[in-house]
């Protein structure tokens, strides 16, 4: 009886060890520069209003199902950007002013990905590669007027990690998220842009990338 526990406690725990090579989920957390260019004949007040919405916390988290060297699974990401300032605006009787304003945005991902990583190898330092393709959302609101609009995007990064131990690596992810809105919906109303005014919502990140594997 004692050697058919002992067999039973074995067989699990081999079972355990595999099952531990077949799961990772990696969270990031990093910043990101949104790289559209700034639109042109803005004044100083506009340009520095403009440059906050194009930087801010960068986060991601992917869930894979390991194949040897690949990785299949999925993909979230979301970054958020806020900024303070002043713009041009007129008075009733057409006298330019400077009216404060604030403005949060925010941009989301999500899709099917595939990752490619020597996860697998006998070495304690880890590359792996992964690219997305999947839906890219865009919320940005000024005061009471919000504005929507969603597109194809494409998600990809490649990432240096140290393996702690067998189930946690960390180390430094260089990522970039891609997407262009054609029109967007603002308080309900949809605003086609023009072929040289679409919304560039492409950003690249830097981030520190943990990786937990089952």
């Amino acid at each position: 009886m004692i050697k058919k526990l002992f067999l039973l406690g074995a067989f699990s725990s081999s079972l355990v060890s595999f099952a531990q090579q077949k799961i990772s989920i990696i969270p990031s957390v990093g910043y990101a520069w949104r790289i559209a260019e700034t639109p042109s004949g803005l004044s100083k007040a506009e340009k520095d209003y403009v440059k906050g919405l194009k930087n801010g916390v960068h986060f991601d988290i992917s869930a894979y199902y390991n194949l040897k060297n690949i990785g299949l699974g999925v993909k979230f990401s979301n970054f958020n950007a806020s900024s303070n300032g002043y713009i041009l605006g007129y008075s009733g009787n057409g006298t330019p002013i400077s009216v404060p304003v604030t403005t949060k945005d925010n941009i989301t991902f999500f899709g099917p990905s595939l990752m490619y990583s020597n996860y697998n190898e006998a070495t304690k330092h880890k590359l792996f590669f992964d690219v997305s393709l999947g839906v890219i959302s865009y919320t940005t609101k000024t005061a009471n007027v919000k504005g929507t609009g969603s597109n194809l995007g494409l998600d990809a990064g490649v990432g240096y990690q140290y393996a702690l131990s067998k189930n946690f690596l960390i180390g430094p992810k260089l990522g970039i998220t891609a997407g262009t809105l054609g029109k967007m919906k603002f308080n309900g109303t949809t605003v086609d842009f023009g072929d040289n005014q679409k919304e560039g919502l492409t950003r690249v990140s830097l981030s520190a990338a943990a990786t937990f594997r089952f």
